[in-house]
């Protein structure tokens, strides 16, 4: 079982997990085991299209080189001691089956049932699903919500304050920081309100496994004072995708019960491309890292001044520091707002996309978001800022778009999740929900932002809300009828 970092000094410029996979691969041993194409001798030509024929003949497990993800003695746990260092913490765990499985991690390992659990109500679905699986009772906050750009923010100090003072049996505050649209929340200021009262600060930290590599970016949640934050080195670093961390500081932790629920929750035959994925990711960071996301934030603000210089599109950059919930900015997410081109956000990504050939991460009624990371160069600045003055001037309408946009008040909740999730349920029309308890949750994504738990009452005010988001485009996830013709309540 992994422990405590114990700052024995690795060299960060190793991979020890891809160095083991290719020493098997290199030894000659004739495979009768797992996987079954083995070592890529079986596997059809469109698989070797997508792997190459060495990363098919590494593309095993659970040899003696290759040690145990579940309790790693060798080269796992030496990678892992590396990116712990590497990030400032005292432990960390890879996992693959992405931040989803580290977040629900984080709560399952750190909330028994019952606990009373503080949660924004901008939290992704992934807390709303380890809370469930926690059997944690959850008290929404409201973030901050900004008219103008029409997009939840942080959460606020005095909220976090009040929130601790109204429910001072509460185990713990879960938020994320920064946000999808790269807004970051007082972590350290929080950090000492709830450490002062026996809390623990989980965060989920999705976006923000850069943070640590440059000065101008917000404090990442370790520095800051987190108990437990939980990372997707495959968003905006260079792992595969699903592969994350979870990211641990002793002292309040049970590190031992982390790892018991981190090999609760993941696959017994974890795919060690995944691994040597986060390994390889941790060490460019480690040794590129700096030089690479100075670029990426220049290029941020170079992408700025020109979009500002464009009639019809406005973005936000480091100005709207020190507003209501905003206690830092991620300069590596470009907000870009097309309301003055009279166009949603949903349009003007279908326009980018089949005109212009660029694709962005997300669009909401207002905005666009492009993610900047350590792969782009001005190349890639060049064609979107390009990319976006066509936009500009060949889409305008006469008008601008405009819409209320206030969330809803959060609904009343009548059971925990978890109640909610295993009693009896029936299937009834959306307008005719007013007045039940959801047994669903209901999810417009991106950006994966809960607008209705499982336990909460449904209100008329709510169908409205949701059936105006439909009208704009909004995908919905989460539900059983994806149109939300019918929806899941408590019998």
């Amino acid at each position: 079982m992994m422990g405590i970092l114990d700052r024995k000094q690795y060299r960060q410029d190793r991979a020890p997990i891809a160095e083991a996979m290719k020493a098997y691969a290199g030894d000659g041993a004739l495979a009768f085991h797992t996987p079954g194409h083995k070592q890529g001798l079986g596997a059809h030509a469109l698989l070797k299209e997508l792997i190459t024929a060495q990363g098919l003949r590494e593309e095993v497990s659970l040899m003696e080189e290759l040690d145990d993800l579940h309790a790693p003695s060798g080269c796992i746990r030496e990678a892992q001691e590396l990116a712990a260092e590497l990030y400032g913490a005292d432990a960390a765990y890879f996992m693959v089956n992405g931040t989803t499985g580290a977040v629900h991690t984080m709560l399952l390992a750190t909330l028994s049932p019952g606990d009373t659990v503080l949660v924004p109500r901008n939290a992704h679905r992934s807390m709303m699903g380890g809370i469930l699986l926690s059997g944690a009772r959850p008290v929404f906050l409201s973030p901050v919500i900004d008219s103008t750009w029409g997009i939840p923010m942080g959460l606020s100090v005095e909220s976090v304050r009040e929130a601790v003072g109204k429910y001072p049996k509460a185990k713990a505050l879960a938020l994320v920081s920064p946000t999808y649209y790269g807004v970051a929340s007082d972590l350290r200021e929080m950090a000492k309100i709830l450490h002062e009262r026996g809390m623990l600060l989980l965060v989920d930290e999705a976006h923000g496994a850069h943070l640590k590599f440059h000065e101008s970016l917000p404090m990442q949640a370790m520095d800051a004072g987190a108990d437990l934050a939980a990372q997707s080195t495959h968003k905006l670093l260079g792992s595969l995708t699903q592969s994350s961390m979870l990211l641990g500081r002793k002292g309040r932790v049970d590190f031992s019960r982390v790892q018991e629920t981190a090999s609760l929750l993941q696959s017994t035959s974890p795919n060690y491309l995944l691994l040597a994925s986060l390994d390889i990711a941790r060490m460019q960071m480690a040794t590129e890292g700096r030089a690479r996301l100075a670029r990426t934030v220049r290029l941020s603000e170079e992408l700025r001044e020109a979009v500002r210089g464009m009639d019809g599109l406005e973005t936000f950059g480091q100005e709207i520091v020190g507003h209501p919930g905003v206690a830092g900015l991620d300069a590596t997410k470009a907000t870009i707002s097309v309301r003055g081109l009279g166009l949603t956000g949903m349009e003007a990504e279908h326009i980018l996309r089949h005109r212009y050939k660029v694709q962005c991460e997300l669009s909401d009624p207002y905005n666009l978001l492009f993610l900047l990371s350590m792969a782009d160069t001005e190349a890639e600045l060049m064609r979107l800022a390009d990319a976006l003055r066509g936009l500009a001037e060949d889409y305008r309408r006469e008008e601008n778009f405009s819409m209320p946009m206030e969330l809803p008040e959060i609904p009343e909740q009548r059971m925990l999740p978890r109640e909610a999730f295993f009693a009896e349920k029936e299937r009834v029309e959306l307008e005719r929900a007013a007045g039940r308890v959801s047994a669903e949750q209901v999810v417009f994504y991106p950006p994966g932002i809960p607008v209705l738990c499982p336990g909460e009452l449904v209100s008329g005010d709510l169908i409205a809300y949701i059936r105006r988001m439909q009208g704009l485009g909004r995908r919905i996830v989460g539900v059983e009828d994806a149109e939300l013709r019918m929806l899941r309540v408590i019998r």
